[in-house]
Parts: C-alpha cells; structure tokens; sequence
C-alpha cells in the first residue's frame, strides 16, 4: 500500500494492537458514552480486514488486562492465526514464581510466540512502583527468560522508567506510545527532557503507537503529531522505532488505515532503509519475532 508521498511499504509488521472478548476478559476502562466506538468484541475475524488494506504481514498482540487467565487465551490466538507472530503477555511481576509462571506460558499451546511481557504501570497508584525490588526481581526475571520488557507509563512516569531500565541494562525494554505525550495541550512540558534521557539508554526502543488518543479535545491533525513523532526520531533514531497501531483504541481518534497513511506522511523525509526500520525491522529485532 502507499503510505505516504508515494512511498510503497509491503511487509509492515504492526508491534501494538488489542483482542478481547468482554464476557471473558471485561474492560472495566471502556466508558460505553465517551468510548462508544470500542465499546464492542474485538478479534481477528476483525483485525484482519484492516490489517489487510494497510500493508501489514505480521503482528504483535498486546496484553489489555492483569488476568492470568487472559495470555494463554492469546497464545492459543496466535497458534491458530499466522498474522499474529508474537504475544506480549502478563504475569504477575510481584509473585515469588516469577520464573515458573514464564515456563508454564512457554509450555502452552503457542507459547512459543510469546515475546515479551508487559503490566499496566500507568494504572499505578504507587509513584515508585518500578523501583519496587519486588518488581524489579520480577522484571529481571522477564529480561533472562529472553523476553522484552514492555514499559506502559505516562510522561510523568518516565523519570521512573529511566531508572529502571539504567538499573537493568539486561533486559530489552521497550516503551509503548512515546510515553504517552502531552500532545494537543499547549505544550510538551518536561516530556522532551525525559524522553530524550530514557533514550540514552541503549537498552531501549520504543513505539509509533497510540498517539493520536493522546491528543486533548475531538479531533486531531497532522500538526498534533509532528512533533512528538519529530523528537522521537531524533533521540532514539529511526532504528529505536517500531510502529504500532494500538488497535482498536485508536478507533476513538481514527481509522487503522488513516493512521498507517498518516505516519507514512509524518516518515517520509526518511531514507527507505530508516522507513524498513520502523515498519517491520525493529519490531522483528526487538521481538525476535520468527521470519515470515
């Protein structure tokens, strides 16, 4: 498909989307009025026609609730759909069987796509949750299974995750949505900074993902995004990117098919090989993700 400014991508690997069945795994956070347009089933009988349309070959399925029961239902997604090459899951980071807990997941029906691990740490009412040790064990216990480490935090949180991944230069982290910017709300604030000293760190990448949801207000433009997407490029580099649609929350700002078109546009005064980077080879690299 042309993403932007006539450039044609194939193969693009999408590093962040969502599956969930309510009535097994409910999604306490969806306001059916303000979030009426997700506030449905989503599987991949309906993934697959915008996956489909965009370009995309490969994805990454990413953990929506801290539920046991809910990873295992992902890999066994995974094992019967070849669209989705890896499954970032949950486990409970604070348990004393971290590492049994891994196995056993390892063990299941298709675990042998799951690729790194992730806790909803923007959820955390804690401010020094990360710096936990009990949370920190468990995240090095993630990182020697030879599974990435996926960081969901807010902007204010990335002091936090700074510290934590300089403190576990072993473990592959990568950062979902930017950090979740400030954008739309008159200015960055101190996001810039604190993005600029986590991507110092050469332990981490980060996602193209989730950004439009980030803009205050209805509706968003190109304008919104160039900035955080600008400032990613420069501190981390195009090969410290992957991008990700966060599908289907970003059905609350735009279509799957728009946002893929939209990055194009925001990419395109890259070479092609920094492009390839972003669309299908950090993620491969990242996640380990077998060859298609």
């Amino acid at each position: 498909m042309t993403t932007g400014a006539g450039v044609r991508e194939s193969g693009i690997v999408d590093a962040h989307h969502h599956l969930w069945v309510r009535a097994r795994h409910p999604q306490p956070w969806i306001d059916p009025h303000t979030m009426a347009a997700i506030d449905d089933d989503f599987t991949p009988v309906d993934l697959g026609p915008a996956t489909r349309v965009a370009g995309v070959t490969r994805t990454v399925v990413v953990q929506s609730v801290a539920a046991r029961s809910e990873t295992p239902e992902l890999l066994g997604i995974a094992a019967d759909d070849p669209l989705i090459a890896g499954v970032v899951g949950w486990v409970d980071l604070t348990a004393d069987d971290v590492v049994g807990r891994l196995e056993r997941l390892r063990a299941a029906r298709g675990g042998e796509r799951l690729v790194g691990i992730r806790h909803l740490v923007q959820s955390e009412p804690d401010p020094a949750y990360l710096d936990r040790p009990d949370v920190r064990r468990g995240v090095a216990a993630v990182g020697a299974a030879g599974l990435a480490f996926d960081l969901l935090v807010r902007h204010h949180q990335l002091p936090a995750a700074t510290r934590l991944v300089r403190d576990l230069p072993q473990v592959r982290f990568v950062l979902d949505h930017l950090g979740k910017p400030p954008l739309g709300s008159g200015g960055l604030g101190d996001w810039p900074r604190d993005l600029r000293t986590l991507a110092a760190e050469p332990n981490t990448t980060a996602k193209l993902s989730g950004l439009v949801t980030e803009v205050s207000g209805s509706s968003w433009t190109v304008a919104d995004l160039r900035p955080a997407v600008e400032h990613a490029l420069e501190v981390f580099g195009p090969g410290r990117l992957m991008f990700g649609s966060d599908w289907p929350v970003c059905l609350l700002a735009t279509s799957y098919t728009r946002w893929v078109r939209v990055l194009g546009d925001l990419l395109e005064p890259l070479t092609d090989g920094e492009r390839a980077a972003i669309w299908r080879q950090t993620a491969s690299r990242e996640y380990r993700l077998a060859a298609s």
